[in-house]
């Protein structure tokens, strides 16, 4: 079986993770492409982790997050001319802010949808107690799809409205980026701007897919418990969040593997939907970008040579509010330079 690439878009770049390493190509302000590879994880990516179903997607995504934090720590980095800054982002600090990003996505996806969906069943004469419980069967089972719903809502509301920012829609223009290249790679094309341009925007393996897998998946399975004394319901909602996510991942690569199956193709048209929301259509200097950090992990693999993985050098300068502000610096800099050289020269004097 073929290894699954993915990635994930940066600020101004793109993140490539293959079986063993993972690249980060990013334009800095002067429209230099920069990269940075480090090797992933053995333990997660190469032993008993990475062959377990149900663990690997637990794992993986916990890794996952703290990969995507690093990439995204570095691109910024990169943007204010300081891309020789350590990635590192392990240790408490690292581990600290993730939890924190977690509590705040699980309270706004999770616990919010449970709160507002007990309230509305309590409304419509679904819940049979004054603490919302509902026994396993229709009634809860119905409460669970208009959690579901709201949780969708949440979802696609989020994603709407952070999309109507500048620098998010060219966050998501890289994020294309990365679909299309994936795509021209398997389909076994040649990596060029050009071609790569030419592929499909959405990729059945991508995360706001999982996303949205999580919602179908999490009706499932909290259907199963009916709805308990809300205490015990928050609880719930919590602690089976590894399962449902380990449950998910497989469900996301077993519909990936089978995509041409017209049922599977059937059954994943939603999440290839919703990444409109998510992507953007992107010029050919992201194209470059993303195929120069896919390159670098091909290079790293031993599929192409140094020469195929080179990175371009020229300097393609972009109109962003990154490089509007690193320029507005540099020129304050060299003003100050300016400034201290002429009076050392009247001191001289």
């Amino acid at each position: 079986m073929k290894f699954s690439y993915g990635g994930q878009a940066v600020i101004e770049g793109v993140l490539m993770r293959g079986a063993k390493t993972y690249a980060i190509a990013a334009r800095d302000p002067e429209g230099r492409i920069v990269i940075h590879e480090k090797p992933l994880s053995k333990r997660i990516y190469g032993g008993w982790i990475s062959k377990t179903p149900f663990v690997r997607g637990v794992v993986g995504l916990w890794d996952a997050l703290g990969l995507g934090t690093r990439a995204l720590t570095w691109s910024a980095d990169v943007q204010m001319g300081e891309e020789e800054q350590s990635t590192s982002f392990s240790g408490p600090i690292g581990f600290l802010t993730i939890a924190f990003a977690l509590i705040i996505g699980i309270g706004f996806f999770f616990l919010l949808p449970t709160t507002a969906a007990t309230g509305i069943g309590g409304l419509l004469g679904l819940t049979e107690g004054e603490a919302g419980y509902t026994s396993v069967g229709f009634n809860a089972f119905l409460i669970n799809v208009i959690e579901g719903v709201i949780q969708l809502m949440i979802l696609i509301g989020y994603i709407w409205l952070i999309g109507r920012l500048p620098d998010v829609k060219r966050l998501f223009g890289y994020h294309g980026a990365e679909h299309k290249t994936i795509n021209a790679y398997e389909a076994g094309d040649e990596l060029t701007p050009e071609i790569v341009a030419q592929y499909p925007i959405e990729h059945p393996r991508c995360g706001t897919a999982f996303l949205l897998t999580v919602v179908f998946v999490s009706i499932f399975v909290f259907s199963l418990l009916g709805r308990p004394p809300f205490i015990w319901l928050v609880i719930s909602r919590v602690l089976l969040i590894p399962v449902i996510a380990g449950i998910a991942y497989e469900l996301l690569k077993w519909t990936a593997n089978n995509i041409d199956k017209p049922l599977v193709r059937l059954m994943v048209t939603p999440n290839l939907a919703l990444q409109h929301l998510t992507t953007r259509q992107p010029d050919l200097d992201m194209i470059e970008v993303a195929i120069t950090s896919f390159k670098r992990v091909l290079l790293s693999e031993g599929l192409i040579s140094e020469d195929e993985a080179r990175v371009p050098e020229e300097l393609k300068p972009q109109d962003t509010t990154f490089a509007r502000d690193y320029q507005k610096e540099k020129a304050k800099r060299e003003a100050k330079k300016q400034a201290e050289a002429q009076a050392e020269a009247e001191l001289v004097k």
